[in-house]
């Protein structure tokens, strides 16, 4: 495809490296198409260099400034134009790579979490799939507001990871019923916040050890998108919320707020060292020939965090 000329207040990034979400898959067999205006190639975030600036760019850029970016779409490519106040600073002591795997799933956790979760200090947070590359981002912002994070996955590995980032508990979902383990670890009294990536097949385990006012942030659908019973009577009588989030046609102003809150309040503490310290958790590294491979090991979920892929320079 012709080379991208970066618009009105856009930057052209020359990519490094981009990174692997589940949206890509579900792309790639129709199902999920990019928001109108969007580039159709994959990637929803990347990292890389400041190659060109379009007309009335008015940020701090400069070309040669490594950045990070969000995107909703064409990541994977040697080139992407960014909206320049969607261009983030690559955190001092990271890699290209460590860069590439933060846009997407650490501003969707940092959005689930605090802009319509409302996470408070000392609340208690189940996270499902807490080893996915959101779980391990989640479970670490969790753990800095203060609050507690219960997570659940599919295998022992991944629960140790997550047990390893801050995780107060893990619940094997094949093995145990996760609802019943979460009563049991709160007393009783539910979970106050759900970050729920599941749907269909987890809503009455879900909605049953949430505690009363709790709210269940639905994010995705990988268990599917249908609901047979009383789930309103259930949510009703605890007073629940049920909150949806995409971010990827979010607006632009959106966005530029998500983007602005996450860079002032979070992106400091990748460089911090101390207790505090934030990680982005890399999985594999796949050169992009090597993007069918990448995929599949996605799709057969054997991944704990991020999976990245490296562009040809």
């Amino acid at each position: 495809v012709p080379k991208p000329i970066p618009g009105e207040g856009e930057v052209l990034l020359k990519v490094a490296v981009s990174a692997l979400n589940r949206a890509d898959l579900l792309q790639r067999q129709g199902q999920y198409h990019p928001p109108p205006g969007a580039s159709s190639i994959l990637g929803l975030e990347a990292s890389g260099y400041v190659s060109e600036l379009g007309p009335g760019c008015q940020g701090h850029w400069k070309i040669g400034d490594p950045a990070m970016a969000l995107l909703p779409g064409g990541g994977q490519a040697q080139y992407v134009t960014v909206p320049e106040e969607l261009l983030m600073s690559i955190p001092e002591g990271l890699t290209l790579h460590q860069a590439a795997a933060i846009p997407e799933v650490w501003l969707t956790s940092f959005q689930l979490l605090h802009l319509l979760g409302n996470v408070q200090a000392g609340e208690t947070v189940l996270i499902h799939a807490g080893a996915s590359a959101v779980g391990t981002a989640a479970i670490q912002l969790t753990r800095m507001a203060g609050a507690i994070p219960l997570v659940t996955a599919g295998s022992q590995n991944k629960l140790q990871m997550a047990e390893k980032l801050g995780a107060a508990a893990g619940f094997n979902y094949k093995e145990q019923d996760f609802c019943e383990a979460t009563l049991k670890f709160t007393k009783g009294a539910g979970v106050n916040l759900i970050l729920d990536c599941i749907g269909g097949s987890y809503w009455e385990k879900n909605v049953n050890c949430l505690a009363l006012d709790g709210r269940w942030i639905l994010y995705g659908l990988l268990g599917g998108e249908d609901v047979s019973g009383p789930l309103f009577s259930k949510l009703f009588y605890k007073r629940g919320s049920l909150i949806t989030s995409r971010l990827r046609n979010r607006d632009k102003k959106y966005k530029q707020m998500l983007v602005k809150a996450f860079t002032e309040q979070i992106l400091p503490h990748f460089s911090k060292e101390g207790p505090q310290r934030l990680l982005p958790v890399l999985d594999r590294v796949y050169p992009m020939a090597e993007i069918q491979a990448a995929h599949e090991y996605m799709q057969a979920n054997r991944n704990v965090g991020k999976i990245v892929l490296e562009l040809p320079q």
